[in-house]
């Protein structure tokens, strides 16, 4: 066997091994997807786990902000990255799957697709996948942070900048943290305390979070909204409970938990309906 067909059969076995080309799913069957890798896929999801935004309680201006900077991307037009900070259990998460149901209801055709925190680095072929589809994307990431060693923020970038390519301009990125730099107080304090530069050890990572246009900070609710947050679950279920007897029982609840935020309100309110034998799908 000639070198030049030795070579030819190594070139035909390695095609044969490599993973046949990324097809697009087809977008029409749902409004809503999730990235998978290993291989890589999107899943449509039928039915998005989530809240309607008229029961988003305490959190009224970044409603609006979101959901107008949503409406301008989905219309076509110019809109910014958002980054939801800030408290845990006050609804970063539950307002970004809100804001893309107002926006459908709207009548705009929008798609979202949730990107796990450990699959950023395959977010290239994600973003080469959604470039070419006749749709624009709500691309979501929740509870996103990086760590001291963590090198993912490195493909983060992708996202925010887009590299020689630029961001897709059928695509915006949407993500939840519990942190307003994407990493912990005490890490930048601990990388700035022990570099040579100091000024430059962190800037790396802390300008992620610059590179978003849109910055909504959501912090602990105090009792009247814990309060009216149930109420409001309360009524659009038609769970029926007295104001006495229910601020009785969701102040034990949150004493219990030891902390009052969107998500114990909720907590409270399935195990009232639950107790009522209300269903609440």
């Amino acid at each position: 066997m000639s070198d030049f067909d030795l070579m030819t059969r190594i070139a035909e076995a390695l095609e044969r091994m490599s993973p046949a080309p990324l097809s697009a799913p087809d977008f029409s069957t749902a409004d809503a997807f999730v990235w998978h890798t290993a291989p890589d896929r999107l899943v449509a999801v039928p039915n998005v786990n989530r809240v309607a935004i008229e029961l988003l309680i305490g959190v009224n201006r970044s409603r609006d902000t979101l959901l107008e900077n949503t409406l301008q991307f989905a219309r076509g037009l110019p809109a910014n990255n958002a980054l939801l900070w800030g408290a845990r259990g006050m609804g970063k998460s539950s307002l970004v799957k809100a804001v893309h149901a107002e926006v459908r209801k709207q009548g705009e055709a929008l798609k979202i697709v949730e990107l796990q925190r450990e699959d950023l680095p395959s977010v290239g072929r994600l973003l080469a996948l959604l470039r070419d589809a006749p749709h624009r994307f709500l691309l979501f990431c929740d509870d996103l942070s990086f760590s001291h060693d963590d090198q993912h923020y490195k493909s983060l970038k992708a996202v925010l900048d887009g590299g020689i390519e630029g961001r897709p301009e059928n695509v915006v990125f949407y993500a939840t943290s519990n942190r307003r730099h994407l990493m912990p107080r005490d890490m930048i304090e601990n990388e700035r305390s022990s570099a040579i530069n100091p000024s430059e050890a962190v800037e790396e990572k802390v300008s992620l979070s610059d590179r978003f246009g849109l910055w909504l900070g959501f912090h602990p609710c105090d009792q009247d909204e814990y309060l009216a947050m149930i109420r409001g679950y309360c009524d659009a279920y038609g769970v029926v409970i007295d104001d006495d007897t229910m601020r009785a029982e969701a102040i034990e609840w949150q004493a219990t938990r030891g902390a009052r935020s969107g998500r114990v309100a909720w907590q409270y309110f399935t195990d009232l309906a639950g107790r009522q034998g209300t269903q609440i799908d």
